[in-house]
């Protein structure tokens, strides 16, 4: 961060306010043939500065073009840079200043201009000074940024720039202010700039570690939450193993008994209760099955997709980059869309076949044979119609689902952007691009992996019988209700990622250069890690309240994570920033809703698999038991039959 400039004061002013400048600048050196980002000079080699953005300093979304201030202005159709896909997004339009700058060449007091001020470029000026504008200018796309002084109404018409270079490179840079004139209309100010090469030994690999804010980011409470986070783990891991072997040990318990005890066994037979009564029903197909098919596909994607991506930062530094990061999470969101495809497409085809299924056995034992065909003919309609034209509906939804709430959020804060003529409006030609990646990338890709997920993994593979009838479920006290279930499962998961929110939202809204993705990583794994412990916990008391609709409540109880992250940040926009407004709170919010949304969806689906093995495991447990307590007592259970088979089969 730049040290912010020297602050004047007008004698016998009363109490004068001294600049605080909104520029934008990027300075790069910008060669036809070579590339700005890590070119070689030769002396005396132009070196192109540019302007960027200007806004509140407080408000970091609320950006505007840096000429919209009444600065020295350029010549007729200045040349614009126009950066990648992340870049646009981020709200960056780089102009041509004009200004004569070459390597090694040192300049004192070069004119920019006369600025002529009149009432309305005072106000202006007034306006951007009381809400605090600042600027950042970058060579060879490194950047700073400079916070100017709380002193208001005084100019800083010259600007000093330090370059510090490596041989034929440029390391670091440098800006300091001076010489503040008193804003008056009708004043004619002198603007003008310098530029000082000084030579470094700092290597051009570690050019970037200077804008890096060691000692926030490895802070010993940064150290320390991880720690904390990996107890957890620890504890939660311990709690489910636990639950596990306490159940496997008092089954196994009974089954040791030997051969004369079998009064007492018969007597826990009949007297069994909890999650064993319930496991002809844990299987049974979920409500609104296409949603949670939707759901789970894309939360599974959006895993994999933060996985990749932090292994990318970790391994190619893309925060060195301008708009990197938000490049590369756009490009592989689409070419990772074959996951949400393949899992959603297997998940509804699994579920939309067994409950047909169910439906034809049900039939079939219900009319005499003769009726068989006609009732055959009419089944295989009713699957034909829940496994053949509504896959297509179900992986539309896959698609488009997390796109469209996207789309919707970002048009809103769009709208708002364009009213103030900010740069955070996003062009319509970016907007086309990202189309043309979901429709000719993403929509592809989804389709075939759901036509692959329906082939490899869409038959019929339940560990265990799913009854004819739907077991009653009995009331239960308030705290085993779904509800509450599904609000408690989120505090685990926030607990585990609460300070590294800390260090994220400072990042994004405050300025900093987020470096730390190791950590990153690590906070990652543990939340899935945790998620899945306290969904399984979740699901087990659901099973033991003998409530078999576990499926949206396993969701849920992950997904909830998002809700208090989301409170969180309510909290951190009034006690950890200063913004103001209605544009940036609008930004503020509707950026941390979409960010929720997908935390929210990305760990209900995490939370959804884990209870899925859970469950199988359960019911394996108590199939066997099952099959056990029938040599017991043979009216131990009723008409049962297997979900993927053909024909029913019925016990005797």
């Amino acid at each position: 961060m730049l040290p912010s400039s020297g602050g004047a004061r007008g004698r016998g002013l009363g109490r004068p306010l001294l600049l605080g400048l909104a520029l934008a600048l990027a300075s790069l050196l910008a060669p036809a043939s070579a590339s700005e980002s890590d070119h070689k000079y030769k002396a005396e080699e132009p070196v192109k500065l540019w302007v960027n953005k200007v806004g509140p300093y407080n408000n970091p979304q609320e950006t505007y073009n840096y000429y919209s201030l009444p600065f020295c202005q350029p010549s007729e159709n200045p040349i614009h840079k126009w950066g990648g896909l992340g870049e646009v997004l981020g709200g960056n339009e780089l102009i041509d200043s004009q200004l004569e700058i070459k390597f090694l060449r040192n300049e004192e007091k070069v004119s920019i201009c006369t600025l002529e001020l009149d009432s309305k470029k005072v106000q202006q000026f007034a306006d951007a000074i009381e809400n605090s504008y600042w600027f950042e200018f970058f060579i060879g796309f490194v950047g700073e940024t400079d916070k100017n002084s709380e002193n208001k109404h005084y100019l800083y018409t010259h600007k000093n720039i330090l370059v510090k270079y490596n041989e034929n490179r440029i390391i670091h840079v440098n800006l300091t202010q001076e010489s503040p004139k008193l804003l008056e209309a009708g004043k004619k100010l002198d603007m003008t700039y310098s530029v000082k090469w000084v030579a470094t030994d700092v290597s051009f690999a570690r050019r970037f570690e200077v804008y890096l804010d060691y000692p926030f980011f490895e802070h010993q409470i940064h150290w320390f939450s991880i720690f904390n986070s990996f107890m957890m783990v620890i504890f939660l891991t311990g709690l489910v193993s636990m639950i596990l072997m306490r159940t496997l040990r008092n089954d196994y318990a009974k089954y040791a008994r030997e051969d004369d005890d079998l009064e007492s066994l018969e007597r826990d037979v009949n007297e069994e209760s909890g999650w064993k009564l319930v496991h002809g029903d844990v299987f049974r197909p979920p409500r609104s099955l296409m949603f949670l098919s939707a759901l789970v596909g894309i939360g599974t994607q959006l895993a994999a997709l933060i996985l990749l991506v932090i292994v990318l930062a970790i391994v190619g530094m893309l925060y060195i980059g301008r708009g990197a990061i938000i490049t590369t999470f756009i490009v592989c969101y689409a070419l990772t869309s074959f996951i949400s495809g393949y899992v959603s497409g297997g998940l509804y085809s699994r579920n939309g076949v067994s409950v047909h299924i169910l439906i034809l056995h049900v039939l079939l034992l219900s009319f005499e044979k003769t009726l068989l065909t006609s009732i055959y003919g009419l089944s295989n309609a009713l699957l034909e119609s829940v496994t053949g034209k509504n896959w297509i509906k179900a992986m539309v939804l896959t698609a488009s689902l997390f796109p469209f709430l996207c789309f919707s959020i970002g048009f809103a804060l769009n709208t708002i952007a364009i009213f103030y003529r900010s740069l955070a409006a996003i062009p319509f030609g970016t907007m086309v691009v990202m189309f043309v990646l979901w429709a000719f990338i993403s929509f592809p890709l989804v389709l075939l992996g759901t036509v692959v997920g329906r082939n490899w993994s869409g038959a019929p593979n339940n560990p265990c019988r799913v009854k004819t009838i739907p077991r009653p479920i009995p009331e239960k006290k308030w705290y085993l209700t779904p509800s509450v279930i599904s609000l408690m499962g989120g505090l685990l998961p926030f607990g585990s990622i609460f300070i590294e929110m800390y260090f994220v939202f400072t990042s994004f809204w405050n300025y900093k250069v987020y470096y730390v993705y190791g950590f990153m990583l690590l906070v990652f794994v543990i939340l899935l890690i945790v998620t899945i412990c306290v969904t399984i916990v979740g699901t087990y008391f659901l099973l033991n309240a003998e409530n078999y609709y576990w499926q949206w409540t396993s969701f849920f109880s992950a997904a909830s994570t998002a809700l208090y992250v989301y409170l969180y940040s309510i909290y951190y926009y009034h006690v950890k920033t200063k913004m103001s407004g209605f544009f940036q709170t609008s930004f503020y919010f509707g950026y941390t809703l979409m960010f929720c949304l997908g935390l929210g969806i990305l760990c209900g689906a995490i939370g959804y698999v884990g209870s899925t093995l859970f469950g199988d495991w359960a019911c394996k447990q108590a199939w066997w038991y099952q099959g056990w307590a029938e040599q017991v007592d043979p009216e131990y259970k009723g008409f049962t039959y297997y979900v993927n088979a053909e024909m029913p089969v019925e016990k005797k």
